[in-house]
């Protein structure tokens, strides 16, 4: 693509791929995938090991040839301009590479320069990039001396002082406890309301449906759903609205089974239904339970992904 398709590229989408794709050998690990991210977004991607993310991350970053189709991430192919893209992105792989020798300050001051940084730019940045992820105080400690997870919020301090325009963070929860999880996961809200955009891989869906925007569902190589989990439900469990009922009497999984337009009932507990419907059904189910049954709670669930990702590859699995 020309320069004047890399400018207005870059006005509209963060990532853009087009039939993207990778082989190693007679082994297709990308088929020709496509791949939209618009400024500002925080979008998941999610699949078994070995359905193409990383390698997707991969081509995107400039650090493997594609085999086929094109990308442009921030505007610039990663391929032909590789030091564009890398001013421009913030990487956060599942495991950090540091010098263990040197200070956190000290690795980090070296990435800023290689950012181009000045010197008081790098003392500014480093000071409050450590406050935001929780390390106010290790900066002249040795990276040999962190555990994992100070490395991971290490990794993603290096990426608050780069300042970029897009951050791809692959499985960067994985060693975390639920504590430092929790914390991440606010330090990648945070990316974006600095208008960060931001690519997530992640193989923890309940942590990918409480901050991505939309999902990228990966398998065998190629991208088979993309959308927001409520179009993703949509299309995989077959409604558009998902509603917890309360309720406490005898028959009520029948009951609710037999409604027109109610797709699935679950049982989630003592007294508790999830109901997969493909429109609003709040009035139809009160009134079909109110001869026999007592109607505690009535509200709208958000669609589990956990739900979308298992039923997709249970009926993917049957088919083939």
């Amino acid at each position: 693509m020309g320069g004047a398709s890399e400018r207005d590229m870059a006005a509209t989408n963060a990532i853009r791929a087009e039939g993207l794709t990778k082989r190693y050998g007679p082994v297709l690990a990308v088929d020709h995938i496509d791949l939209v991210v618009e400024r500002g977004e925080i979008v998941g991607i999610l699949g078994p090991n070995g359905s193409g993310k990383t390698t997707t991350i991969l081509m995107l970053l400039g650090l493997t040839e594609p085999s086929g189709g094109q990308a442009e991430v921030a505007g610039f192919n990663p391929l032909r301009q590789p030091l564009e893209v890398k001013r421009r992105v913030g990487y956060l792989p599942d495991t950090v590479g540091f010098y263990d020798g040197l200070s956190a300050r000290d690795n980090l001051a070296y990435t800023g320069r290689l950012a181009g940084l000045s010197r008081r730019e790098i003392d500014n940045r480093f000071e409050k990039a450590m406050i935001r992820v929780g390390l106010p105080d290790v900066g002249r400690e040795r990276v040999a001396t962190f555990s994992r997870g100070m490395r991971q919020r290490l990794g993603l301090a290096e990426i608050l002082m780069k300042a970029p325009q897009i951050a791809i963070l692959d499985e960067p929860t994985a060693t975390l406890d639920p504590h430092s999880t929790r914390e991440f996961l606010d330090m990648i809200r945070g990316l974006k309301a600095d208008g960060t955009t931001v690519l997530l891989s992640s193989h923890h869906l309940d942590q990918v449906q409480s901050v991505c925007d939309r999902v990228a569902l990966f398998n065998r190589g190629r991208i088979a759903l993309t959308g927001s989990i409520p179009e993703l439900a949509q299309r995989v469990l077959g409604g558009g609205y998902v509603i917890d009922v309360e309720a406490r009497g005898p028959g009520v999984i029948d009951r609710l089974s037999r409604i027109p337009d109610v797709v699935r009932v679950q049982m989630l507990g003592p007294e508790l239904y999830r109901v997969d419907c493909a429109r609003d059904l709040r009035a139809q189910i009160a009134r079909e339970l109110a001869p026999s049954s007592a109607l505690i709670g009535l509200r709208f669930a958000e669609p589990s992904l956990n739900e979308v990702y298992t039923r997709y590859f249970e009926e993917a699995r049957d088919a083939a």
